[in-house]
């Protein structure tokens, strides 16, 4: 199916868009914009410009307290799925659902040859989220001291609108509990209990998911997200969404 013909379908019935044409329309559109993190489907900014733009609030202007947001640190990412292993059993995902993923791209290298990039993803717990806009039931919405978006499965009455509202093709549809799935940043499961990191962030071995308080300017993800002219990227940031979870090589 060309970028078209989906753009058309999400347009004319976007609360039915079958979650696997969504995920083509992301990998479709890194191949179309012929420039990995260009287009689009990714945004490719300096901080200055992240700043600059209200992508990242300034010092002081943070919403939340603790702010949790997460870095990752792409270029470290060796695909071993481990943070996903960890995410399924801390907290209880089903076989067929997800919470993190881990998107591939390939691309010529100067000499020949191909590079392979992962890209791990997830809810960007958004500033902004329009998952939580569209929701007709308020089953989600943005947690008001920790800005963390979260579900409330008694309250989801299945209508799936807010799996075609993500930007981020982040949410599932649970068939045992008959509703919306996501990532919570471990909030019932761990943070709750006194831990400081997700799963996903523990697991890695390579040190890939920094997950901490934006707020905090003592924290890891305050100084990698505002580190002097480090090239920092969201995911489609054109939205206006206002995501927390960003992306760096650096």
């Amino acid at each position: 199916m060309k970028i078209e013909e989906l753009e058309k379908l999400q347009a004319e019935s976007p609360d039915t868009l079958p979650s696997k044409e969504r995920r083509s329309l992301l990998k479709i559109g890194l191949a179309a914009t012929g420039v990995y993190l260009g287009g689009t489907v990714l945004s490719l900014t300096s901080v200055k410009n992240v700043l600059a733009e209200g992508v990242v609030p300034r010092k002081g202007q943070y919403p939340y307290s603790p702010h949790y947001s997460m870095v990752i640190r792409e270029r470290f990412c060796i695909d071993c799925e481990l943070c996903m292993d960890a995410c399924v059993k801390t907290n209880n995902v089903p076989s067929y659902g997800f919470r993190t993923k881990i998107l591939e791209k390939r691309r010529d290298i100067v000499g020949g040859g191909q590079e392979t990039i992962f890209m791990p993803v997830l809810c960007n717990h958004c500033n902004r989220p329009p998952c939580v806009r569209v929701c007709p039931t308020t089953a989600t919405w943005k947690d008001k001291k920790t800005g963390i978006v979260v579900m409330k499965d008694s309250r989801c009455i299945g209508c799936k609108t807010c799996m075609a509202a993500c930007p981020y093709n982040a949410r599932y549809f649970d068939e045992e509990t008959r509703a919306v799935d996501k990532c919570n940043f471990c909030l019932d499961t761990r943070l709750s209990k006194g831990e400081t990191t997700t799963a996903c962030s523990e697991a890695c071995p390579a040190d890939v998911r920094v997950f901490g308080d934006l707020s905090d300017v003592n924290s890891r993800v305050y100084s990698l997200v505002h580190a002097p002219e480090t090239v920092v990227w969201v995911l489609r940031q054109e939205t206006g969404a206002l995501p927390n979870i960003f992306y760096t090589n650096a």
